[in-house]
């Protein structure tokens, strides 16, 4: 059971996560709403999960009711580094419908569970990989979303696949029927050096830029970008994110 006052640091956390996207959006010259929160829920009991998407979903209610302004314009996306994880909580929140993503490394074994309850996976980084969720969701009869995950600071602790190969890999992907490709992720440098951590974020536009202009099949609504996090979403914005994921700065420190 979440005490009153677990749910009342959550929804002031995440409060505090959407003013922070919003004065990014201005700063950066963007358009109010074009960029959604991704809550990272790993190790968070599925109880808190719940009472996050209830905040979101009476703040966006109450945002939406005042005359002149605007809620944020999506709800919430939710975000699992481990399929048992994914696979555990999803049907307990089945009846709130969330959007889940699937945000870690994806072995092949594991596809046919990440696949049923994952409505997108962001860590996409093999050819090997993307094959078999595109058997998967065709034979589902489905289309599942993908994002390509590039490892673009180059350390060796990080998934990803290499920028200099990651046009290519993008653009095979997109071409595999039984999925979309919705654009590329990754995450960003581990370093107190800003710079360096939004050239790896200008990189990821960059690579978008030029799978979106490959005119490749697949590849002309790959435009988004999951990058950011509770540390460095403002940089991540400022650079073309339109998803930025937290799980501190709203949960607070978890075990790892």
């Amino acid at each position: 059971m979440i005490s009153d006052d677990a749910r009342a640091k959550v929804a002031s956390r995440l409060a505090r996560v959407r003013d922070r996207i919003a004065a990014a959006e201005i700063d950066a010259g963007r358009p109010a709403g074009s960029v959604r929160l991704l809550l990272a829920t790993k190790t968070v009991p599925v109880e808190l999960v719940r009472a996050a998407l209830d905040a979101d979903n009476l703040a966006r209610t109450a945002l939406d009711a005042r005359p002149g302004t605007r809620g944020p314009s999506s709800p919430v996306i939710l975000g699992e580094n481990r399929v048992q994880e994914l696979v555990a909580k999803a049907p307990h929140l089945a009846d709130l419908s969330p959007e889940l993503h699937l945000i870690g490394p994806l072995q092949s074994n594991k596809v046919a569970a990440a696949s049923r309850w994952a409505s997108c996976i962001e860590s996409v980084d093999t050819l090997g990989l993307a094959v078999r969720l595109a058997d998967r969701a065709l034979g589902s009869g489905r289309v599942l979303e993908v994002y390509v995950q590039v490892n673009v600071s180059g350390e060796p602790t990080k998934h990803g696949v290499a920028p200099q190969q990651a046009v290519e890999l993008a653009v095979q992907v997109a071409a595999l029927g039984g999925l979309r490709l919705r654009g590329l992720m990754t995450v960003g440098a581990n370093t107190p050096e800003q710079s360096a951590v939004r050239a790896g974020y200008a990189l990821l536009r960059e690579l978008g830029e030029r799978i979106v202009r490959s005119g490749s099949d697949g590849t002309a609504g790959a435009t988004g970008l999951s990058m950011g996090m509770s540390r460095d979403l403002e940089l991540a914005i400022a650079e073309g994110a339109t998803v930025v994921r937290t799980g501190t700065a709203v949960f607070g420190t978890r075990p790892p």
